[in-house]
């Protein structure tokens, strides 16, 4: 199956915020890509890979970076599929470093910003999901199950 979903962090030190992310994915097995590529540290390989991806079919951008969080915006900057920023919590700032300069984007280069930290990591994996579910009638379904078991955790999945 394709991978229709990309996630990328700037440093692996991001993998612990996007867990919640990669095991939603996994429970609605979806197939998705997890690269590590610093927006400062490998600029090229990063814009290649963002190209490369969308050509291959990902449809949705998650990017989780801390501190100057550059990299949703040069994802953003390289295409014109859906990024999701996610602002990792930092120790200096707590993270409102990291959402200021995700949510602060220059006009034409969007970014759909979540909260900081885990609970914005599996956020953007929701947020990717339904953006998904626009035209895939099975993913909806998931969804709507989903969320009617947020609704009611009693009930058996």
């Amino acid at each position: 199956m394709r991978k229709t979903i990309s996630i990328i962090i700037g440093s692996k030190s991001d993998l612990e915020t996007v867990r919640q992310a990669t095991e939603l994915l996994e429970e609605f097995r979806i197939n998705f890509d997890l690269k590590v590529l610093s927006a400062h540290r490998q600029p090229t390989k990063l814009a290649r890979y963002i190209q490369q991806a969308s050509s291959a079919g990902i449809k949705v951008f998650i990017a989780a970076a801390g501190g100057a969080a550059a990299l949703p915006g040069v994802i953003a900057a390289h295409t014109t599929r859906p990024v999701v920023g996610v602002p990792v919590e930092t120790k200096s700032l707590k993270g409102l470093d990291s959402l200021l300069s995700i949510v602060q984007m220059p006009s034409g280069v969007p970014v759909g910003c979540m909260a900081v930290g885990k609970s914005g990591a599996k956020n953007a994996a929701i947020f990717a999901l339904e953006i998904l579910a626009l035209s895939d009638k099975g993913i909806a379904d998931k969804l709507l199950d989903f969320k009617r078991r947020l609704a009611n955790p009693a009930k058996k999945r």
